[in-house]
């Protein structure tokens, strides 16, 4: 009760803050880089170099490629039958098949199944959702776009992002069997520990619902994917088809079903894929998402 009381007391105090005279507007942009930069990293080498990696947490990986590849072909399919022009169809597969699992995840993750939940959910971030959005993401981006895509721009991508150059580089260091001296990863601990605060009030600072966004066609078929179409694709896959019945994988049935990322919004924008509609995707998604993802994990309990 104690964690969903602070989820909800750090959005509120970011929609307080939005609303205070002299505060600045542009104030999460700030946070998401300190997270980015400082707190992601951290955490990142603290975590995947300490995991034992066990078979089972091919689930966690698997799931941002599956999700993706869903929202591709319901799209797809869809676009023809609601009359979504292309730039509609690739705002919407490409914000609706990501999720923030950084952002929105880890500290909901953290919240609900401890710290080896965090762990699962850097893996399912670095190996997972951003990789997928680093590819997969560019690439739908280009074909909707009609431009060509660019290994050599989408490698440079990757490899700039801080958590995913940290997750390389721990990668090594857990199959060297390195560990860092108690010191080093004490330090790194604390460097990462305002991460769970810092997000959600992030979140909070760009909670901004409108009345005119719940009448657009296009952002309530995107919502309704990837708040209940998307968890339950994973559901029936893992917990009916495949029979793990874990709280592995009623993580990734909670992830499946978090507000649209981020960066992949910022790639859709970038390509011109409907800007209004990829950023009402993750400014209406993640706040909901937030009431979705809570139902869905006491369902599944």
């Amino acid at each position: 009760m104690s964690n969903l009381l602070l989820l909800f007391t750090c959005l509120l105090l970011g929609i307080i803050l939005q609303r205070i005279k002299g505060f600045p507007k542009e104030a999460h942009l700030v946070l998401n880089a300190f997270i980015i930069y400082v707190c992601l990293p951290a955490l990142t080498l603290l975590y995947t170099s300490e995991i034992s990696f066990q078979p089972n947490q091919a689930l966690p990986v698997l799931m941002p490629y599956i999700l993706f590849i869903s929202s591709f072909v319901f799209f797809k399919i869809l676009a023809p039958l609601l009359n979504f022009d292309r730039s509609t169809t690739g705002a919407l597969t490409i914000t609706a098949g990501i999720s923030s699992i950084s952002f929105v995840g880890f500290p909901i993750f953290e919240l609900l199944y401890g710290k080896e939940g965090l762990k699962m959910g850097v893996l399912m971030s670095q190996a997972g959702s951003f990789v997928v959005c680093g590819t997969l993401g560019l690439m739908t981006a280009s074909y909707y776009s009609s431009s060509e895509p660019s290994i050599k721009k989408m490698l440079r991508s990757m490899f700039s992002f801080p958590p995913f150059l940290a997750f390389c580089i721990a990668v090594l260091l857990n199959i060297s069997n390195y560990h860092f001296p108690v010191f080093a990863g004490e330090i790194l601990q604390k460097i990462g520990s305002p991460f769970t605060i810092l997000a959600l009030v992030s979140v909070g600072l760009q909670i901004n619902f409108k009345k005119e966004s719940f009448t657009q066609k296009p952002l309530l078929v995107g919502l309704f994917f990837k708040l209940f179409i998307a968890p339950l694709i994973i559901y029936l896959i893992y917990l009916i088809l495949l029979d793990e019945k874990t709280w592995l994988s009623e993580m990734c049935i909670v992830g499946a079903g978090l507000g649209s990322m981020n960066t992949a919004t910022i790639i859709a924008i970038n390509h011109r894929l409907n800007p209004a509609l990829a950023s009402l995707m993750v400014g209406v998604g993640i706040p909901l998402s937030l009431i979705t993802t809570m139902i869905w994990y006491y369902f599944l309990n």
